[in-house]
């Protein structure tokens, strides 16, 4: 069974992504889909204030509403998925959790900015695309 890392970030263009797993013809069924969702790390100005775990409450709550939309796709789609709540650099975790887990490929929705925008804010899915050890599906 090969394992797809699903990027989401809560947004619909993460929805487009997982409807294309569930209803996409070019795939066989034979994957497991890997839900990953990053959070940012909070600065050491807000750690003197606030204790381990409530920033963990609060990426835990934060990553699980990211992530409903995806799975209740899934669910309904009968598409094997386990959720995983990632924190920090989101490109950079979403490549080690690809390559931790031996992705065959990972499937993001992009959000079509433009270059410029894009060369301004920065791409998380072109620092994934430059840096996965596998194929990646932009939907």
């Amino acid at each position: 069974m090969n394992t797809i890392i699903l990027a989401t970030d809560g947004s619909s263009h993460s929805d487009d992504a997982a409807r294309y797993l569930a209803d996409g013809p070019l795939l066989n069924r034979d994957f497991l889909v890997h839900v990953v969702h990053c959070e940012p790390d909070v600065t050491g100005e807000v750690k003197a204030f606030i204790g381990q775990a409530d920033i963990d409450a609060w990426h835990h709550e934060e990553s699980g509403k990211a992530m409903q939309s995806v799975v209740d796709i899934l669910r309904a789609g009968k598409v094997g998925f386990e959720c995983h709540e990632l924190t920090g650099h989101t490109p950079d975790k979403i490549v080690e959790h690809a390559a931790k887990v031996g992705a065959a490929a990972i499937v993001m929705g992009s959000h079509h900015r433009g270059p410029f925008l894009d060369a301004l804010l920065g791409s998380v899915c072109a620092r994934v695309v430059a840096q996965a050890p596998c194929p990646v599906l932009l939907i």
